[in-house]
């Protein structure tokens, strides 16, 4: 029997506490991504990116397990947030304006060949509607500050304004890359008040350094 690989424990990365902003230097991660635009709670795109990206990690996780003798547990949905004006997260959360990519990560033993045969394979069962714009791409996020919010996504205005506002100037930096999110719990089968998700912002030194 293989060991079980759950980046969400051998990554420090994956580590946050409510009420609690931590610095953290992320690696350069790849992940299975898809993009999309509009409010997750209307678009059917973000259902379509949902339904393409599960069944090619799950694939990648039995071929990983059966050819390499790899096994890890799939890791969990993430999702980066943008928008011209980011207070359309903070202050008027107007969903319609959000551009994102939804993203789960792929270890780093597997390679494009590997992610290209996966698709292949969950075409040939039920072919996802989005399954052709699934790729795989590095993201370099390096320096980042991220907190653990546990309620709904709705609530998590007040934390975000704070992170933007408060904490990250306060501590002499400035935002740069895309908002990042880390879903923990499935918000397909948790009640909004029990998700846990961490929130994630790269940042920089505030005078360019």
């Amino acid at each position: 029997m293989t060991d079980k690989t759950d980046f969400k424990k051998t990554l420090d990365a994956y580590r946050a506490v409510a009420g609690e902003v931590r610095v953290v230097d992320v690696p350069d991660l790849q992940y299975l991504m898809i993009d999309g635009r509009g409010d997750p709670n209307t678009s059917p795109a973000f259902t379509e990116a949902v339904e393409a990206l599960y069944p090619v990690a799950y694939t990648l996780k039995f071929t990983s397990k059966g050819e390499l003798g790899r096994d890890y547990v799939v890791p969990p949905l993430e999702g980066l947030w943008w928008a011209e004006d980011m207070d359309a997260f903070t202050t008027a959360r107007d969903k319609s304006r959000w551009s994102w990519t939804l993203m789960i990560l792929a270890p780093d033993w597997l390679d494009g060949a590997m992610v290209a045969a996966a698709v292949e394979r969950a075409a040939a069962k039920n072919r996802p509607a989005r399954l052709d714009d699934v790729r795989l791409e590095t993201l370099s996020e390096g320096r980042c500050v991220q907190t653990l919010h546990v309620g709904a996504f709705d609530d998590e205005a007040d934390v975000l304004a704070h992170l933007h506002h408060e904490v990250i100037p306060g501590r002499g930096m400035r935002l740069t890359g895309k908002h990042h999110e880390i879903y923990l719990s499935d918000f397909r089968k948790v009640a909004p008040e029990r998700q846990r998700t961490i929130l994630r912002q790269p940042v920089a030194a505030a005078d360019g350094g």
